[in-house]
């Protein structure tokens, strides 16, 4: 161990110092002594600048402070510490051996990479387990359910480069409808996207799913006999279509789905937070005349554009999941769209590159244990 680094110790002494055999009294002949590298949780902190304030009695015609200190960003709440501490993590400290090196601890990268390292890393998530195996129980067990995947590059030793696995994520958040659950995320690794892979893992689920368009959800809630699964599709990719194809574009038909579905959004904006009977009644006032008016549009149009055009698959998109995107009307906990989940999953598709140079995350799945919360 590095000598410079400061040690502490934690004395383990015997409980009894008189002898187990003949009950005479022991003195000390040694101690054995062993190191392991520690580190202090970094913790967050206020500084609070006080400027007092000086005024003259005698004149009452000035007040006196002393000059506020110039903040690294305009008015900005972090110090100059915290600032160097993001750019650190940011940019320096991808890999660890970076960060040791810095103490003065000498952390070859190929150790990263060792079997030792490995099982290490394993040990440390298979502690997570219990915590792990109870944030998944708790997602799937809620009666409202977003979900959506992302590729994840797997380590494929022998082949020269990586293959592609599908990290899936199961997220609930009430607080939009002051809801009683907890927000959780959890996240389910599987080697494909075959459609069994949430088949499976959904297999106990009942209630409302968020999703995207992927067939493998509308296999799912089709193939149960008893409609125990219903899918909410998400208006925000089905927005994406439209937006996409306006910026390419400036189609004044595009701008207008646009402005119509900015004003359902506007509505969601004035009634989040509200309890779930309250957002139904909003919605069934003033966001289903406009779902309405823009199904009638949607439908109008699509035989005035192009079969092949940008704007007809757009169109054709949002009629063929109708159904899903209006169920968001009659239920008050169901949201417009699958954004929870969706930034739920980004950090972790960030960190995709990062992941990749921890085999004991990504090869055998802990990375899963490790993101959920």
């Amino acid at each position: 161990m590095p000598e410079h680094l400061p040690r502490y110790e934690v004395l383990l002494d015997v409980e009894r110092h008189d002898c187990p055999c003949c009950g005479g009294a022991l003195h000390a002949i040694g101690e054995l002594r062993t190191e392991q590298l520690d580190i202090v949780p970094a913790q967050l902190r206020v500084r609070v600048t006080r400027r007092p304030r000086y005024a003259c009695r005698a004149c009452e015609g000035a007040v006196v402070v002393a000059p506020a200190p110039e903040r690294p960003i305009d008015g900005g709440m972090a110090t100059e510490a915290l600032i160097a501490r993001v750019v650190v993590g940011k940019f320096c400290d991808s890999a660890q051996a970076q960060m040791l090196a810095r103490q003065g601890v000498a952390l070859d990268r190929s150790t990263l990479r060792s079997d030792v390292y490995v099982r290490r890393v394993g040990r440390a998530c298979w502690w997570l387990t219990p915590l792990y195996d109870l944030l998944v129980g708790t997602a799937l067990s809620a009666a409202k359910l977003f979900a959506d995947d992302t590729t994840l590059p797997v380590l494929n030793p022998g082949r020269g480069r990586t293959k592609t696995g599908r990290l899936w994520c199961y997220a609930v958040d009430d607080r939009p409808w002051c809801g009683p659950s907890h927000p959780v995320a959890a996240y389910v690794y599987t080697e494909d996207r075959k459609g069994l892979r949430p088949a499976g893992r959904l297999a106990a689920f009942r209630g409302v799913l968020q999703v995207d368009g992927y067939p493998g959800f509308k296999r799912l809630a089709g193939d149960r006999a008893d409609a125990s699964v219903g899918l909410a599709f998400c208006w925000a990719h089905m927005r994406r279509y439209f937006y996409e194809f306006h910026v390419s574009t400036q189609s004044p038909l595009a701008a207008e789905v646009l402005a119509q579905i900015q004003a359902l959004y506007a509505i969601e904006g004035q009634i989040r937070g509200h309890p779930a009977k309250h957002r139904q009644q909003a919605r069934q006032e003033r966001s289903r005349p406009v779902v309405e008016a823009l199904h009638t549009w949607l439908q109008a149009h699509l035989g005035r554009v192009s079969a092949t055009s940008d704007l007809a698959k757009a169109i054709r998109y949002a009629l063929r999941h109708w159904s899903g995107l209006t169920v968001f009307l009659d239920d008050g906990r169901v949201e417009m769209d699958s954004n929870v989940v969706e930034r739920a999953i980004r950090p972790v598709a960030l960190n995709r590159k990062n992941a990749l140079n921890r085999p004991g995350f990504v090869g055998n799945c802990n990375q899963v244990a490790v993101s959920s919360r």
